[in-house]
Order: structure tokens, then sequence, then C-alpha cells
């Protein structure tokens, strides 16, 4: 017998596999129920049974996950800005295979997260709504800082803005991306980022 076979009582790999799909898909479960309940309820209100019952799950197996319905909802938000931030990054890669102006790149980058905080809406206003768990607000802030340094570090050799525009961008794109969650309509939505990007577009001029 190799080392790889599975030993009688013991699981192999493809046991393994099949354990870790079934983990990851409850999971993704946890999260889409819980998505709903809190867009439903607000953070406070939100019933735990209630995520269990629509993910046709257990509370056991929500605290194996994630511990307590404090670390679902952080995790929600850190799957939504992670979503973002890549968008963002691979939108800003794209045009940089083209386009050499710094202030081009960053709105780009500002595009591709507006059009992904308005198709994840209905995950955006869970958070841009307010509330949240004791120390989600700090949470906020750091990832605030963290995604500055990010676009700093972006445009650190040629250094074409200072730190000061990198922050008036930042918050640009932090705010608009919470106010698009509250639109009522596509078109809205792209109207919206349309005058955004041209506001923006002044304050540092393309080009």
């Amino acid at each position: 017998m190799t080392d790889t076979a599975a030993s009688p009582g013991r699981p192999g790999p493809s046991t393994d596999r099949a354990r870790l799909g079934r983990g990851e898909a409850t999971r993704a479960a946890l999260l889409a129920a819980a998505a709903r309940v809190f867009a439903a309820a607000g953070y406070a209100d939100a019933s735990v049974d209630e995520i269990v019952d629509q993910a046709g799950t257990s509370v056991g197996t929500l605290y194996h996950h994630f511990g307590s319905k404090a670390e679902l909802y952080v995790q929600l938000y850190l799957d939504y800005q992670s979503r973002q931030h890549h968008r963002s990054a691979r939108a800003f890669r794209a045009a940089a295979s083209a386009e050499a102006d710094a202030m081009a790149l960053f709105l780009a980058g500002t595009r591709a997260y507006l059009e992904g905080a308005w198709t994840d809406r209905h995950i955006g206003r869970i958070f841009a709504s307010g509330g949240g768990p004791p120390g989600f607000d700090s949470l906020v802030r750091r990832r605030f800082r963290d995604w500055l340094a990010i676009n700093a570090a972006g445009f650190e050799q040629d250094r074409p803005f200072t730190a000061t525009m990198i922050l008036v961008l930042t918050a640009i794109v932090t705010e608009a991306g919470r106010e698009i969650t509250a639109l009522a309509s596509r078109r809205a939505a792209r109207a919206f980022i349309e005058e955004v990007l041209s506001l923006m577009s002044q304050l540092h001029p393309v080009g």
C-alpha cells in the first residue's frame, strides 16, 4: 500500500476533497442567507435561527464555520470588499497595458469599483446603512487605510499624485460606492458613475 492510499477506516484524498467541497458549499450558503437576513432586518435584529433556516443548515454548523453572528457579518463585509478591490485592480492592470496616464488608470479602476458596487448593491446596502457588531467601524476604517496604502503603492514609481490627492480620490470612490447602492435603476447608476468620473478628472486632468 502506498503512502497516498487510504487505509481501512481512514478517509482518502477523494473523501477529503468531497468534505472540503461540502464545507465550502455550506459556508457559501450561510453567507448568502446572512446577506438576505441582514439586508431585511439589520445586524441587531437579524436572527441566527432565520439565517440557518434559509441556509438549510443548523446553528451548530454556523458556529463551526464562523463562530458567531458578528464573525459572519464581518466575513460578509470582507468578502464584498475583496471582490471590489479585485475588480478595481483587474481594470487598472488591463488599462495599464494601453494607457500610461496616471489619472486615466485611476479612473479605470474607479469605474470598475463603482460598477461592481452597483452589481453587488444587495450586499453593499447592508454596510452603507450603518450598524454592525462592536468594533466594526474600526475595521472599516482600517480597511480604508489599507486600500489607501495600496492605491499609493500603485503610483509610487512616478509619484503623479500627492498623498493628499490619493486620500481625496480614494475617499470619493469609497463614498460613491456606498451611495450607488441606493440608486433605483441601472440608468441612474450609469449617470452617477459618469458624473463621479467627470468630477474626479477635474481634480487631476487626464493627460
